[in-house]
């Protein structure tokens, strides 16, 4: 479970500074190199992982002062921190509160982050005169965009929604997008942007359907 919520929050996170990286390289393309220096680079991946583990520790302090008095057996595919909740005896309203806030905190911040992004970016591209050159622009953030939509709409959907309307069978429907879809289309999401990848892809499906 700890590692499970360091990785979930480094990948939410991780998608806020693609975003920022996006908004220099098309806002200020002149600039790129010198605002987005390795230096800087290291200190956000740095400050990424350090808000995971923060947080994370602070939900498995919050889980042992839980007490299990019934069945071990967990309604889930792996142990998550709302199915665990739910095999507890005892009260967990404090836990939920804990999740609710630390979700919601870095859940929220870095969808914003991403859209006032995209706000920039869209705006940029909108003002540049030529169709080649708006093509271009949109290409190198299409991706990221998708990657973002599939993360945070299964976060928001799982962690974000009313205790109340939870149902554990939908939550592991949901997890499979943001443990094993998601990780899974992201080498070919990114890659897609690869001139050679596309190529290749090409020659084949064209191969695929010659033999068909």
């Amino acid at each position: 479970m700890y590692f499970s919520v360091v990785f979930g929050d480094v990948e939410c996170l991780l998608l806020a500074v693609m975003a920022y990286d996006r908004y220099v390289a098309i806002c200020n393309p002149l600039l790129y190199t010198v605002t987005m220096s390795r230096q800087l680079c290291k200190q956000l991946v740095a400050g990424v992982y350090a808000v995971g583990v923060v947080d994370s520790m602070i939900y498995t302090c919050c889980t042992f002062r839980l007490s299990f008095c019934s069945s071990n057996i967990i309604n889930h595919f792996f142990c998550d921190v709302i199915p665990l909740l739910a095999l507890s005896c005892s009260d967990t309203r404090i836990n939920e509160i804990v999740i609710f806030a630390f979700m919601s905190c870095i859940t929220v911040s870095s969808f914003v982050t991403v859209l006032l992004s995209y706000v920039y970016i869209i705006s940029t591209i909108l003002q540049i005169r030529s169709p080649e050159g708006r093509h271009k622009a949109f290409s190198t953030c299409s991706f990221h965009l998708t990657s973002v939509v599939l993360s945070f709409g299964t976060l928001f959907f799982t962690y974000l929604s009313p205790t109340s309307s939870k149902s554990m069978d939908r939550d592991k429907v949901t997890s499979v997008f943001y443990t094993l879809v998601i990780p899974m289309l992201n080498p070919l999401i990114y890659s897609l942007r690869n001139t050679e990848v596309k190529d290749a892809l090409r020659k084949a499906m064209n191969k695929l359907l010659t033999n068909s």
